[in-house]
């Protein structure tokens, strides 16, 4: 059994051109972010998808509205849209919509490392979140497990949906830091994850929901096309 996930980052928004961290808080799609979502719209109006997921911020539905508006008139059968909180961007806590320097200066300093690159340099992805989680002086940034726990919980909706069928296209629209989780947890080695994926960029990858996430479950396609 494999599903066909088509991942999209959404289109560009304010706080990405103002290089603010921005998981669970919302600001709107820029001119070049609606072009983003049309773009990845135009690049899939060949895919007939049975099944469409974003997380439910404003920038993930518009630009899942936009590529299923694309996909329609191109003359594919529109799915129902299943708008859900597991499929959020990593919630940052104290420091959502804060700089990006500023708040991975924050996580990063009482460890020696001054970056978000130099972070994972030294010690791995995983502690980007809990150096932030810890930083937080309420502590409400995810941690590394509760992150996964809640993402986990996205794929646990897909492998649920029983109109889905062995083969089927699915599109879900996610977030930069997301992609860039699950391309360090499942994509083998050779792929250059020094750089975040590109709004409206799409990234493919099978998912096989009969088989545990780490032990066959994932296989990446292809990343940031």
């Amino acid at each position: 059994m494999t599903f066909h996930l088509h991942l999209v980052r959404h289109g560009q928004t304010y706080f990405n051109r103002y290089n603010r961290l921005q998981g669970w808080s919302n600001s709107p799609l820029t001119e070049s972010g609606i072009a983003d979502a049309e773009k990845a719209g135009h690049k899939l109006e060949g895919v007939d998808f049975a099944a469409a997921y974003c997380s439910d911020t404003t920038r993930a539905e518009l630009t899942a509205r936009s590529i299923l508006d694309i996909n329609e008139k191109a003359g594919h059968q529109r799915p129902e849209l299943t708008v859900d909180m597991h499929f959020r961007e990593q919630f940052y806590g104290y420091y959502e919509g804060l700089d990006m320097a500023m708040a991975w200066y924050a996580a990063g300093a009482p460890h020696g490392v001054k970056t978000y690159n130099a972070i994972v340099e030294k010690y791995g992805l995983a502690a980007t979140k809990d150096f932030l989680k810890e930083a937080d002086p309420f502590h409400d940034a995810e941690s590394e497990t509760e992150y996964w726990t809640r993402v986990e919980g996205g794929f646990d909706l897909i492998a649920g949906n029983e109109r889905l069928s062995d083969g089927d296209d699915v599109l879900v629209i996610s977030h930069g830091n997301t992609l860039l989780s699950l391309m360090h947890r499942f994509a083998p080695a050779g792929y250059d994850l020094s750089e975040r994926p590109a709004n409206g960029s799409v990234t493919v990858l099978d998912f096989d929901p009969t088989k545990p996430l780490d032990d066959g479950g994932i296989t990446i396609i292809s990343y940031n096309q």
